[in-house]
């Protein structure tokens, strides 16, 4: 049983997508202001890092000197413009519509611990050599699952250029998964995280966020119930 995606509704102020959004283009302004040097320490200080203590065998070693915390720094943390406005994209294009089905506060929850979790499958999985493991794809990731597990047959709206006009269509929201994939594909090959280690943290937080939203929905469908007065 899928919660099924309401056509009226009462819609509040969306208020944490904006926020993530923001707090990601910040942190990546501040970093791209900042000399090289003083760029890669705050990267290495508050990136999540494979080998070593923060990637031992136990979990214990995670809270050591608060590794953990990286975990979740690690989700603000960009090597490019392009590795960002990959996941600004896709943020807005489903965080949005997840965040009105949710609430604000589920969304945030589902974020941050799913980006922390696909951190966490990144640390375990790639021991060795030293590696820096940035960015919200994994969280973004699993903003996506949550949001396909609970409207499956769902579409999005999106304005795109065709020609010298603006044209706003409906793509089913699972078709939209192929454009994530490929950019993830790109960025597997020219972003911060070599070859197959990208699709770690990305695999892991689309499994967090459909589990969360399988666990979630039917507390999804009290508040979607609720907006319609029902």
């Amino acid at each position: 049983m899928f919660v099924q995606l309401p056509t009226r509704q009462k819609s509040g102020l969306r208020w944490a997508t904006p926020l993530v959004f923001a707090a990601l283009w910040l942190a990546f302004l501040w970093a791209s202001t900042r000399p090289d040097a003083v760029q890669r320490a705050w990267l290495q200080e508050w990136g999540a890092l494979t080998g070593g203590p923060a990637a031992a065998d136990t979990l214990r070693a995670l809270w050591a000197e608060q590794h953990w915390l990286r975990l979740f720094s690690a989700i603000f943390l960009h090597a490019d413009w392009a590795h960002l406005l990959g996941n600004l994209l896709f943020l807005l294009i489903f965080g949005l519509p997840a965040e009105r089905a949710m609430g604000a506060w589920r969304f945030l929850l589902l974020f941050l611990l799913g980006g922390a979790l696909a951190n966490l499958a990144t640390v375990f999985m790639i021991g060795t050599p030293v590696r820096l493991i940035i960015g919200a794809s994994g969280a973004v990731s699993a903003v996506i699952g949550a949001y396909l597990a609970l409207f499956p047959r769902a579409k999005l709206g999106l304005v795109v250029p065709l020609g010298l006009f603006l044209e706003f269509i409906r793509v089913p929201a699972a078709a939209l998964i192929g454009g994530w994939a490929l950019l993830q594909v790109v960025f597997a090959y020219i972003g911060p995280a070599f070859g197959t280690v990208a699709w770690i943290a990305h695999i892991a937080g689309f499994l967090f966020g459909v589990i969360f939203a399988l666990a979630a929905r039917a507390a999804v469908a009290r508040r979607l119930r609720g907006n319609r007065g029902l």
